[in-house]
């Protein structure tokens, strides 16, 4: 997989239910805006608190909502637990989703071993492609470059997202999967390193800023592939003040502040995650002025 693909949000309404009205309006955005995937029920879209019958209904009403545009559906079907995440692969791919992202096993720690248990046993029930999820800033576990080679053999298994924010680390993971003879594509999970992560052998982004400007996200790397690196890093300087404060709490809380202050929806969040400090507030809405983000105008 390649290309830009955004990890849509869930919004939800002042009662805590789906806004499926304004989800609607969300991914007429990103069909309009080019982006290559949506990525339903992914961290972004607050996963940790859709019951299975909630992603269920997600991944559903993505699907219909993107059917027959070129826009195709990844589902975030992973969790630590091996068999619900077999189970919610197995129906996601039978609904027709062109991938499911699977995040490493958080608190288990599993060992290598334990990883590749993991990753093969949902790769081996499903007939979509899996990407592996490896983001140890929320699991406390990274994958080896052993561990990646091994997993990159089975033939449903040809992409990760690798969100350490490392580039070094990113470029080790791209070493050993070429030495051991394989091919798997990379894509960025940090939007701030996702021109940089172009330069050592990406092949695009799953991307939090591209809720809100996914024209640009697409642009930039239009741009880079076609070698106008100057005129990409000219976006990615632009957005950077995004880039950076998008993350001044946890995710998804400030990418759906943002988004309510462009009128995309509400910014409630589920409990645990609370609604972002007058201070946070303060930096989002100074890096959308500094960004050149109005409301009433897509991006």
């Amino acid at each position: 997989m390649r290309g830009v693909m955004t990890a849509v949000i869930t919004p939800f309404t002042s009662n805590d239910e789906i806004d499926f009205d304004s989800l609607k309006k969300i991914l007429k955005d990103q069909k309009d805006a080019g982006v290559s995937e949506v990525v339903a029920c992914g961290t972004t879209g607050e996963s940790p608190t859709l019951s299975i019958e909630e992603k269920k209904k997600v991944i559903e009403f993505t699907l219909s909502e993107l059917k027959g545009s070129p826009t195709k559906v990844i589902a975030g079907t992973g969790s630590n637990n091996t068999r619900e995440s077999v189970e919610l692969s197995k129906w996601a791919s039978h609904a027709g989703v062109d991938g499911v992202l699977i995040v490493t096993p958080y608190y288990n720690k599993p060992t290598p071993a334990g990883l590749e248990l993991h990753f093969t046993s949902i790769a081996d029930a499903v007939t979509c492609e899996v990407i592996l999820y490896n983001v140890p800033g929320r699991t406390n576990l990274s994958m080896t470059g052993a561990t990646v080679a091994k997993l990159a053999k089975h033939p449903r298994i040809r992409t990760i997202k690798e969100a350490s924010g490392n580039l070094t680390y990113g470029y080790e993971l791209m070493e050993s999967v070429s030495l051991s003879g394989e091919k798997m594509d990379f894509l960025s999970g940090d939007d701030a390193t996702f021109l940089p992560f172009l330069s050592i052998g990406g092949v695009g982004t799953i991307s939090v800023a591209s809720n809100l400007f996914p024209r640009a996200m697409v642009e930039l790397q239009r741009l880079y592939e076609k070698g106008e690196v100057q005129k990409a890093l000219e976006i990615h300087q632009r957005y950077f003040p995004l880039f950076r404060d998008l993350f001044v709490e946890s995710n998804p809380g400030p990418i759906k502040y943002a988004m309510a202050e462009m009128g995309f929806c509400q910014p409630h969040l589920r409990a645990p995650l609370a609604a972002l400090t007058s201070n946070s507030q303060e930096k989002i809405r100074t890096a959308l002025e500094q960004c050149g983000i109005k409301k009433g105008k897509v991006y």
